[in-house]
This record gives structure tokens, sequence and C-alpha cells, in this order.
């Protein structure tokens, strides 16, 4: 199984590291990655496995969502399924 996972904040330096150390401690593995920095505002987008994953979908959701609180980005993660039929026009 493959998710998307979105991130989108202020610039600040260990975002990445913030994200993808949450994704390594839980046995997550990391299969594309795009980043920028808009105007001051990081975009990432990353494709990631979670057939290994040490957690279910929901756990490593809830995980993502208090890294966000802690690093001051919003986190969003998606079934890549669901997110080919929803970006699929």
């Amino acid at each position: 199984m493959r998710a998307i996972i979105t991130v989108v904040g202020k610039d600040k330096v260990g975002i990445i590291a913030a994200i993808s150390s949450l994704l390594a401690e839980n046995n997550v593995n990391i299969l594309d990655i795009s980043q920028t920095i808009m105007q001051g505002f990081f975009t990432m987008i990353m494709l990631v496995d979670l057939q290994g994953a040490k957690v279910k979908f929901s756990e490593l959701k809830e995980l993502l969502k208090k890294r966000a609180q802690e690093i001051g980005v919003d986190i969003n993660m998606q079934h890549e399924d669901l997110f080919n039929s929803i970006n699929r026009i």
C-alpha cells in the first residue's frame, strides 16, 4: 500500500528531518519526494510505501498530525488510490 503525504507551512530548518525521521522510526519507506520554497512557504509532497509499516494507516496519520503541531506545519496523508481518484478529471 502506498500513500501521498503533503506538507505546507512557513519555511524553517528541520521540516524534512522531522517528518522523514518519524517515517523511518515507523518503517515507512519514502519512494519519491518533491519540495520547494514558494515566497517563504515550504511545500512538499511525498510518495511513501506503507507495506512494512510498524503502525496502521490511521495511527501513522495521527502521528503525523501530532508532528505537524510540534513543528507548525500542515500535514495531510491519503491513500494513493484516493488521491488518484480525487485528482482524476
